[in-house]
């Protein structure tokens, strides 16, 4: 029996576009198994010896032409990575650019256990945020209407932070994440923090699916490196000027096509969304808050026992600023 399931009753779609199910991927991408890395990290005062040797080994990997690099150079930036924090932020930079840019596809063993090395070093240094600690959209808003109050959390912050059991990535169609180094985006700081496995398993996924993931569906895979266990990753509408009503029916079926899959897992009892669709994809940030709002509160209403705990993250004052102004006004339409 193979891994993944293809046939046509594995798919579900809206339309004409198909997405796979977890039940046909969920062993292919080892869903449930804990996640093992290579290499345990390395100490906080000791990360330039596995970004050295990183850079090293990718010096003949050919995204190296793609970056419009040399080998011998990498290897140069790789020596100098000591010398001065600079130099190592430079390095460090560059080692960032080529997993922003490769293709998916298998490490070399030697390559992986330099990155888990590297990756689980800096996941450590990072401050870690439990959703459960964080004060409740009830404790900040005594007044709002918002019937989910006790069970949600705004909350400002880096979402490569928040140590839920599951976090959203606003994905693009191919799923595979940004491939633009020093992209601004949700998806390439998750991807970057969670490490190259995350692309491997976004393409075992949408190989499996035969097609690109259509607006409104979710996936879920592995965080790898992040402090959330999961990630769900899903592609909102891209909105140019002002968002139709279609607009906002793809939008809301993100987020409860994210609330449905991470349903499905039964670890999972905190869900952490980015904002969806906003950003780059085009969609005004207070039109989108309330289509967020909405339709997490009429999920959660519904099935008032199934997460302890769904955090709307927001990383800018602007996104901040149009979540409390929906709370405070109670629109959320």
């Amino acid at each position: 029996m193979t891994p993944i399931r293809a046939e046509s009753d594995a798919l579900t779609g809206m339309g004409t576009q198909r997405s796979l199910p977890l039940t046909a991927y969920r062993a292919a991408v080892a869903l449930d198994a804990p996640f093992l890395p290579t290499a345990a990290p390395a100490a906080a005062d000791r990360r330039d010896a596995p970004l050295r040797s990183a850079l090293r080994l990718l010096s003949t990997d050919p995204v190296v032409s793609r970056l419009g690099l040399r080998s011998d150079s990498l290897r140069y930036l790789a020596e100098r990575a000591t010398e001065t924090e600079s130099d190592a932020a430079a390095a460090r930079d560059v080692l960032r650019a080529l997993l922003t840019v490769r293709d998916p596809g298998p490490l070399p063993e030697e390559t992986e256990r330099e990155l888990d090395a590297l990756l689980g070093a800096e996941s450590g240094l990072r401050p870690r945020f439990s959703p459960r600690e964080l004060p409740t959209i009830e404790d900040e808003f005594p007044d709002s209407a918002f019937r989910a109050a006790a069970a949600t959390t705004l909350w400002r912050g880096d979402l490569t932070t928040l140590a839920a059991d599951a976090v959203v990535n606003a994905a693009n169609s191919r799923l595979l994440g940004c491939f633009r180094p020093r992209h601004p985006c949700i998806d390439n700081a998750l991807h970057n923090a969670a490490g190259p496995r995350l692309r491997d398993d976004c393409h075992t996924i949408v190989t499996a699916q035969g097609t690109q993931e259509p607006t409104g569906t979710a996936k879920i895979t592995r965080g790898y490196h992040l402090p959330a266990r999961y990630v769900l990753h899903t592609v909102g509408p891209i909105v140019q000027g002002r968002p139709h009503t279609d607009d906002a029916q793809a939008l809301a079926s993100s987020y409860r096509s994210c609330l449905d899959l991470a349903a499905q897992v039964e670890s999972v009892r905190t869900l952490a969304f980015c904002a969806v669709g906003t950003g780059v994809f085009g969609y005004p940030k207070e039109e989108a808050a309330s289509v967020a709002l909405r339709t997490v509160e009429d999920w959660i209403t519904a099935r008032p026992d199934r997460f302890d705990r769904v955090v709307f993250t927001v990383f800018t004052a602007d996104d901040e600023r149009a979540y409390r102004h929906a709370l405070d006004d109670g629109t959320r339409s």
